[in-house]
């Protein structure tokens, strides 16, 4: 869904042009040829007790007159336009220069100077930057198919950021996190415990997850998830 176009001062890895199109062309007329058969539908749904939402779809059904067809279409392209506005926005851009790495999405930019990276790697969906002490200055998830993941570690090297192809060069320190784990100070515990329970509540909890693993980072440890399980180094 992904794909990467560069220019001597800049590459950006994100949505091309192409996808933009199937995105604001295809979903806005799926959403129209909806609406537009929606009255018909509802019409066939009002004899079908199985068919869900029988409240709504009556409703529709006992409006038997052009406006309610053009309004359906009017509203199924509305929603198209709006799903493939938050398709876009949910997905990563990167721009990578020999100045800056910027990441974007949901128009929040992280940007990470060049001369503080030592090193970017690739662990699984996510592209990691670390500073020389094995900081991590940025954790993000990509949406490139995996047949484009070359497309990303060749921009790196193209503006000269050292690239790990076997991914984290401190990926043998890592621990799996269990609670009150005697090796770590209490607050650093309490966040993990915090995190721990962030999994299952959606963007939510999403949210949670990266602003404390920023608050573990500053207390000088790194974190990273895998199937739900926290994993963590200093």
């Amino acid at each position: 869904m992904g794909s990467m176009t560069g220019t001597p001062e800049s590459t950006v890895i994100g949505h091309s042009a192409g996808d933009k199109v199937l995105l604001f062309g295809g979903l806005p007329l799926a959403g129209l040829v909806l609406g537009f058969f929606l009255p018909r539908i509802a019409h066939w749904a009002g004899g079908h007790e199985w068919v869900p939402f029988q409240g709504p779809l009556r409703l529709i059904a006992a409006w038997d007159s052009w406006w309610v067809v053009v309004i359906c279409v009017l509203v199924g392209l509305v929603v198209g336009v709006v799903l493939a506005g938050m398709a876009l926005d949910d997905t990563l851009r990167v721009t990578i220069s020999n100045r800056s790495v910027e990441f974007l999405k949901h128009q929040k930019t992280v940007a990470v100077p060049r001369e503080k990276v030592s090193v970017a790697f690739l662990e699984g969906k996510e592209i990691v930057l670390q500073d020389t002490s094995s900081r991590e200055l940025a954790r993000e998830k990509h949406d490139q198919f995996k047949s484009e993941t070359p497309k990303i570690a060749a921009a790196f090297r193209a503006h000269g950021y050292p690239w790990s192809e076997a991914g984290d060069p401190r990926e043998a320190d890592f621990r799996r996190w269990i609670e009150d784990d005697p090796d770590l100070p209490p607050a650093v515990n309490a966040i993990l415990k915090v995190r721990s329970k962030a999994f299952d509540d959606g963007d939510k909890g999403k949210a949670d997850l990266r602003e404390l693993r920023d608050e573990l980072t500053n207390l000088g440890y790194t974190v990273k998830d895998k199937d739900k399980k926290q994993y963590w180094r200093v």
